[in-house]
């Protein structure tokens, strides 16, 4: 394996954690959003900050582990996605930067005038964001972004079917996700009928999802047909595991087994984004440029795998360890 090869594994490593992560904190928005009035919709939002608010700032570090990864590991990839995807780029940015202003005024003004306004920056910059996100990943699974400078149609290359689907997909993927999450919380707090709410919710949002997917099979052949062919060729194993790993987080919901549907609803979302990994490469740029081709020196690949060696031992042990205290939160979840 090459250097170049171990830095993609690691690219994508910090994009299914952002995914896992950053994901269902989107999702929580977009529950946020659709919550409604009166008691019920203040139980859910308390469920969400509780759940958000410790957490959601850590998050957004596998994003910049990634950012930083793609401009040093693969500065030729980078500048021709910058240039000719800068207008979804922009607006996620733009999301991500709002979504966390508004969580965090939202928090502090409760029950005041604006406190209702803020909720509502935070519900829909947390839908929008996960589908310029998508917007971008079509863009480039499509093959619409050429090498170079700017070189790509910067409107054309995320306005298309790929990148509509796409997008769709990301929102719904981070709606399930924090469904699913969101239903153990409950259920760990004591909640049984608020879990059962978000149970309701994570099973409507598996199905819905599982039909994008299943729409998305024709789109994808007709719209981005090397990806298709990479997807239901090398990367059929994963892409399958990705639907057995959907269908069985169902039916855990069914028979109210949150844990382990936590764990099957990740893999399903993990499958889905090695399936694409495996399925593009040897590419980057779907038929135009390859990883090897934009890989950077090995001098510079050799000490960026050196630097993020060092960081994972000074970085990963805090992470987990915050994750873990969260999760022990307040009280037990009854044995699943």
């Amino acid at each position: 394996m090459s250097a170049a090869d171990a830095v993609l594994i690691l690219l994508f490593g910090g994009l299914t954690a952002y995914a896992l992560f950053g994901g269902a904190d989107f999702g929580a928005g977009f529950w946020d959003l659709v919550g409604g009035g009166g008691e019920r919709g203040r139980t859910q939002r308390r469920l969400i900050d509780d759940t958000v608010g410790p957490v959601w700032e850590a998050n957004h570090v596998w994003l910049i582990f990634a950012l930083v990864l793609v401009w040093t590991g693969f500065p030729e990839f980078f500048a021709a996605v910058a240039s000719t995807l800068y207008i979804p780029l922009s607006l996620a940015a733009f999301g991500i930067i709002l979504r966390g202003s508004a969580f965090a005024f939202r928090t502090s003004s409760r029950g005041a005038p604006l406190g209702g306004i803020f909720a509502r920056i935070f519900g829909l910059s947390s839908v929008l964001t996960p589908f310029f996100l998508g917007a971008v990943a079509g863009g480039i699974a499509s093959g619409r972004v050429p090498p170079g400078n700017a070189a790509g149609d910067v409107l054309a290359a995320w306005l298309n079917p790929t990148s509509a689907l796409a997008g769709l997909l990301f929102t719904g993927v981070c709606a399930y996700l924090a469904a699913v999450y969101l239903t153990g919380d409950a259920r760990r707090s004591g909640d049984v009928d608020l879990a059962e709410r978000f149970r309701r919710r994570a099973l409507f949002a598996g199905v819905v999802v599982g039909a994008i997917a299943l729409v998305g099979i024709g789109v994808l052949v007709a719209d981005a047909p090397l990806l298709a062919s990479g997807l239901f060729g090398r990367g059929l194993p994963l892409v399958g595991a990705s639907a057995i790993g959907g269908m069985a987080s169902l039916v855990l919901l069914l028979r109210r087994r949150y844990r382990v549907a936590r764990v099957t609803a990740a893999l399903a979302v993990a499958g889905l984004l090695w399936g694409w990994a495996v399925g593009q490469y040897p590419f980057l740029l779907v038929g135009r440029l390859t990883v090897a081709d934009a890989a950077a020196g090995s001098a510079t690949l050799g000490a960026l795998l050196i630097a993020l060696l060092v960081g994972a031992v000074l970085v990963l042990p805090s992470l987990v360890w915050l994750y873990q205290l969260f999760q022990r939160g307040t009280g037990h979840e009854a044995p699943r």
